[in-house]
């Protein structure tokens, strides 16, 4: 499952990052004369309702989701990782406040939160950034905060501040790498959450704009020709499906591989 998973993710992240470049087509550029064309040998995946090359355009999405999905993963990781780790580390009203946040945050459903923030603060690839990561640190948090917990009774975190070593010291080099494993396979697992997150957010129309290609808008542009030219959602559907059913093989490789005890549980 972890192999299949670096395939899928590998040559998606390899399209995205050299396919455009070898296209021979501009995403942007059309041949209305040809719209809604069916798939053929110079255009693999057909012609859109503008008549624009639908691989050129899924490719160039992918830049779109890879980019979603890395910064909003770092961002929101490294925002969880902190802030989980201060709660589980000191206790107290620390712990209370940052977990009351948590708590509320994942009082909405996700999704609707997103629409929500975007809807606000106006549809942009830089405030779809901002909601998924605003609902995105939460589920790190509440991992860090329980792995902290447990790792700060461990006996060589009781020598470590018997030795004085500083409180940044100890979190940084002794308690956080515990939490480090679990994080990554979160990591994948919420990668492939943002990038269903900013597909919906651009089908809704509050996402990237047009004509940026985005898998999301794809979608949504060819929903009024689902029954004559079902081409315009087939593929960047199967694209999404794809991506995200790799990262999840991912993220499942990953933490069978650092967990062995949760694939021989199941």
């Amino acid at each position: 499952m972890l192999k299949l998973g670096i395939a899928i993710v590998g040559l998606a992240l390899l399209g995205a990052l050299v396919g455009p470049a070898l296209s021979p087509f501009d995403p942007a550029s059309q041949e209305l004369a040809l719209r809604l064309a069916t798939p053929s040998l110079l255009h693999p995946f057909g012609l859109d309702e503008l008549g624009r090359d639908i691989l050129a355009r899924v490719l160039a999405g992918a830049r779109i989701s890879f980019l979603v999905g890395f910064t909003v993963v770092v961002v929101s990781a490294s925002l969880g990782t902190m802030l989980g780790a201060v709660a589980g580390y000191f206790g107290g009203r620390i712990d209370d406040l940052i977990s009351r946040v948590i708590d509320i945050l994942l009082a909405f459903p996700g999704l609707l939160l997103a629409i929500a923030l975007v809807a606000v603060l106006g549809p942009s690839l830089t405030n779809v950034l901002f909601a998924l990561t605003i609902i995105g640190w939460v589920g790190y948090a509440r991992l860090v905060r329980g792995q902290v917990l447990r790792a700060r009774e461990f006996e060589y975190v009781h020598a470590a501040r018997a030795l004085g070593a500083s409180t940044p010291r100890i979190l940084w080099k002794h308690i956080i790498p515990t939490a480090i494993p679990a994080v990554v396979v979160q990591a994948t697992l919420g990668m492939a959450g943002a990038i269903i997150g900013e597909a919906s957010l651009s089908f809704l129309g509050l996402g990237v704009q047009p004509p940026t290609p985005s898998w999301g808008t794809m979608l949504n542009g060819g929903r009024a020709h689902i029954l004559d030219a079902p081409h315009l959602t087939l593929f960047p559907g199967l694209a999404i499906a794809l991506l995200v059913l790799g990262l999840n093989f991912l993220g499942d490789g990953l933490r069978d591989r650092i967990d062995p005890r949760s694939n021989a549980s199941r």
